[in-house]
């Protein structure tokens, strides 16, 4: 946990979007404190066209590089933590080649009873997987 969800404009190399990916997991793994294992991401490439991010007012332009990142993870992370996790998010991937407005972030929280790693059971209500940190943190 968490679990990434990455959606791009389809056009990028097999190695560009890996890149992407391990950009984004290394800033996760950095900013939460997760082990490097604790790696679950799905990477949906969508036709031109296919993905709007406008700027919401903001005042700038994104293209067809836009990145648009979704995390869900247990609740409990502070504002600051979060703000962390963003910054470092747009950091790892401008290493990559996406530019900082084409970066698009949207977290997502909910509890321990909401994850099951197999078998259908909950690991982390059942005593078999321990949150990093603590369940307040997480």
């Amino acid at each position: 946990m968490p679990l990434i969800r990455i959606d791009l404009v389809k056009g990028r190399t097999e190695a560009q979007v890996g890149a992407v990916a391990d950009a984004i997991h290394g800033a996760v793994v950095d900013t939460l404190g997760i082990p490097g294992r604790d790696r679950f991401q799905l990477i949906t490439e969508h036709e031109r066209g296919h993905v709007i991010a406008q700027d919401a007012g903001l005042g700038f332009e994104r293209s067809d590089g836009v990145v648009m990142v979704q995390v869900f993870t247990q609740a409990g992370r502070s504002t600051q933590t979060k703000q962390r996790l963003y910054a470092a998010i747009a950091r790892s991937l401008s290493k990559v080649g996406v530019a900082g407005e084409d970066v698009f972030i949207g977290y997502v929280e909910n509890t321990a009873a909401d994850w099951s790693f197999g078998f259908g059971r909950a690991q982390y209500v059942d005593g078999d997987l321990e949150i990093p940190g603590s369940a307040s943190t997480c």
